[in-house]
């Protein structure tokens, strides 16, 4: 017998060179809606782009990086 499972999904958001896990709070809505969410306690994701998904331990991973350049 075949089953099917859904993978959970973790989005890795990476800060000042440490990576922070962010679990998902709401698995029906769409990537984009998750980093709006977390945008209001991580400002940094307001320019951040969404990479590709994973698959890693069983879960659905997503990167959240930032976009914004760095001066000098």
């Amino acid at each position: 017998m075949l089953l099917a499972t859904q993978l959970e999904r973790v989005f890795i958001l990476k800060d000042k060179g440490q990576e922070i896990r962010l679990t998902d709070p709401e698995p029906r809505w769409s990537v984009e809606a998750v980093l709006n969410f977390y945008a209001n306690s991580y400002p940094i994701l307001t320019t951040a782009k969404i990479s590709a998904p994973v698959i890693k331990d069983d879960a659905l991973e997503y990167r959240f990086e930032s976009i914004m350049g760095t001066k000098g």
